[in-house]
């Protein structure tokens, strides 16, 4: 993996650490994963969401791989609010980790989830790594040293679509304002989207294979490691209330953002200015 000089020196951004960060990942998709994916039921938590047993194993192998490689505290989807929480308050460097991104479409054998990692310190990310098992895809990057797709770097792409032009991956299911109306009614991109995985979203967004992202909020572990993935490639990034994605509130945070720089101000104007408008009684 060629790498650009790094902004400062760290065993968390050398090369070898982030292949042996990309051979945990891998490992936990082909042992605990692959063979559990269309064999498995999921079932609700308490806040709603969908949990397998692929889920909980998957998790389990990160924590134990990842503390091999260096001992830092784990913050899993997987575990308990007090328990993310704890590790969240220590503060200093941290594991984020979502074992399965896009539990629902595994659990109904859609082909489109992935595990994210994410190396924090503090509320930022140093490294980021998202593999798709079923595309045999791994997306990684490394604060300040560029971003590649199965080694290879992602580049920044400019002025590649107008924003009439672009397709969309949209999930509003949390935005209550007229913003879901006006997509609706009057969207201003080509086509639209919606995958069931944040985690792929932001690969796919960086890879310049969808143009637009717009999420009404998504937790730690959705964002982590995609947006740095994002920025690194060159894309922008923002909330929905500040240009600057990384300031508000950690836990979750909804998204505005696009592959190509020069699609950002079109677009971000375009969401806030509807999402201003009152909605319709």
């Amino acid at each position: 993996m060629a790498m650009a000089s790094l902004p400062f020196a760290a065993q968390e951004l050398s090369a070898a650490f982030i292949d042996s960060v990309s051979r945990v990942v891998r490992e936990s998709a082909e042992r605990e994963i692959l063979p559990r994916y269309r064999s498995v039921t999921a079932y609700r938590k308490h806040d709603g969401s969908l949990l397998t047993e692929a889920d909980l194993a998957a998790q389990h192998a990160l924590v134990r791989g990842l503390s091999g490689l260096i001992e830092y505290p784990v913050l899993g989807e997987e575990m308990h609010g007090e328990e993310q929480r704890r590790v969240w308050e220590a503060g200093g460097r941290f594991w984020c980790i979502d074992p399965i991104d896009g539990t629902s479409n595994f659990s109904n054998g859609i082909p489109y989830f992935a595990v994210s990692v994410a190396l924090m310190e503090h509320d930022r990310p140093l490294l980021g790594c998202i593999y798709d098992p079923i595309a045999d895809e791994l997306f990684c990057a490394a604060r300040g040293a560029g971003a590649w797709l199965n080694g290879r770097p992602l580049r920044r792409q400019i002025g590649s679509r107008t924003l009439a032009g672009s397709v969309a991956e949209i999930d509003l299911r949390k935005e209550k304002t007229a913003l879901r109306e006006a997509i609706k009614r009057q969207p201003p991109y080509a086509r639209r989207k919606t995958s069931g995985s944040s985690a792929l979203s932001w690969c796919h967004l960086a890879a310049g294979r969808v143009d637009l992202v717009l999420h009404a909020g998504q937790m730690l572990w959705d964002y982590s490691a995609g947006a740095l993935i994002l920025a690194e490639a060159g894309g922008r990034l923002a909330t929905l209330d500040s240009d600057d994605f990384w300031s508000g509130p950690v836990w979750q945070r909804p998204v505005i953002a696009t592959h190509d720089a020069a699609l950002f101000e079109p677009w971000a104007r375009w969401v806030r200015e509807h999402r201003a408008t009152p909605a319709s009684q």
